[in-house]
């Protein structure tokens, strides 16, 4: 006798609903029928972190609103209408399954990809550096003060490009209505640490911190930033005025990138050492290998991981991600995924590969992205490829 699955009791579609892990197959499961779509919540809040996708960058002639996304648990293409991070806007990073954009503007716009749901972060004219904001001094709109005292000007263009490094949040915003959660942005003309909370109108530096600039994370509660050397502050926001305390760990010399990462209970440095490369008589940096340490407290000292496991790390403009590969396909352990966040002089049209690629840490080989095969040469775009992890949230 056949079964008719439109007509399971609804609770029965529900649990069902909650056993799936990959936010793909939701979809999938909403899709059977009207009866299993009213069934289930529309979003699941169950979902464990998801698997990212890599935002692809958009050809000078692709005039459309709609960006690329490669998801690589499926080895497939998707395409979101994503006007806000198309035509030459700038991304600042992804946190928590959210971009933030930035374009000619003194806007600062965070945007959900899959539920097109946006929050404004305080605007670049509320940087504490930031003098004064005027549209009507045309390529000259911002007056700016240096750590030295000395005023300058800047277009809207140049701050677009070369205000702000990169924003990390400590949760997603509209997780929970009324949730508390703070931006922490890294500065590239300073150096500085800027924070805001939700609801603040403008942004608060972060005293004392001005060389740890390499990277920044949310880690138990607090920001950890990171120095050219491996050293690391700790900066608790939480209260009314910021506390910053410094863990002292033997200098790591040599790397020209860190990266921090959060693993399980653990904080991981991953220190990333590029090569000159020439390709077409053009000079372009490549990655020629990674480095991870873990964190020990007792030490203070960084330990050097030989094997990540079953975990795999994903690093570049995101907010650095670990996650287990156990269970998911089309992914690897023991490899760090990586993008060309470091490298906005490779670019500008010139002919080339973007390097982006997964590092196996037991061997040191390099293996290309599946929607990035080698030698497959074409102008490189800018912004470059970004990791972002599908958030319903």
């Amino acid at each position: 006798m056949a079964v008719d699955w439109t007509q399971l009791p609804p609770e029965i579609i529900e649990t069902i609903s909650r056993k799936i892990t990959v936010y793909s197959d939701y979809l999938h499961f909403q899709a059977v029928c009207h009866a299993w779509k009213s069934s289930i919540p529309k979003t699941p809040n169950h979902l464990p972190p998801q698997l990212p996708w890599l935002l692809l960058p958009q050809s000078q002639s692709n005039q459309s609103s709609y960006r690329a996304f490669f998801n690589l648990s499926t080895y497939k293409f998707h395409s979101l209408n994503l006007p806000e991070a198309s035509h030459h806007k700038k991304h600042c990073g992804s946190s928590h399954g959210w971009l933030i954009i930035l374009d000619d503007s003194p806007s600062i716009l965070v945007i959900n990809p899959l539920t097109r749901r946006k929050i404004h972060l305080p605007a670049i004219s509320s940087f504490p550096n930031v003098v004064s904001f005027d549209y009507a001094n045309v390529g000259r709109e911002y007056l700016l003060v240096n750590p030295q005292g000395e005023l300058y000007t800047a277009s809207l263009r140049q701050m677009r490009d070369g205000f702000l490094k990169k924003v990390v949040m400590s949760s997603s915003p509209l997780e929970k209505k009324g949730d508390f959660f703070v931006a922490m942005a890294i500065l590239c003309s300073t150096g500085d640490l800027a924070y805001c909370k939700n609801g603040d109108g403008l942004w608060n530096v972060v005293e004392n911190v001005r060389s740890f600039s390499e990277d920044v994370i949310y880690f138990n509660g607090l920001f950890y930033a990171v120095n050219k050397a491996g050293q690391i502050v700790v900066c608790d926001v939480n209260g009314n005025s910021p506390k910053v305390s410094l863990i002292e760990t033997p200098r790591q010399i040599g790397g020209d990138l860190q990266y921090l990462v959060s693993s399980g209970d653990g904080l991981l440095l991953v220190t990333r050492y590029l090569d000159l490369d020439v390709e077409f008589d053009i000079f372009i940096y490549k990655t020629a290998r990674f480095e991870v340490f873990k964190l020990d407290l007792n030490g203070p000292r960084w330990e050097r991981v030989t094997s990540l496991g079953d975990m795999m790390l994903f690093i570049g403009d995101n907010s650095s991600l670990a996650l287990s590969s156990s269970g998911l396909s089309g992914c690897t352990g023991d490899c760090i995924y990586y993008t060309d966040d470091y490298s906005a002089n490779n670019y500008d049209g010139h002919v080339g590969e973007h390097d982006l690629g997964i590092f196996k840490l037991s061997d040191g080989s390099i293996e290309p992205l599946p929607c990035y095969p080698r030698n497959s040469y074409s102008r490189l775009q800018c912004p470059p490829p970004l990791w972002i992890s599908p958030n319903p949230c």
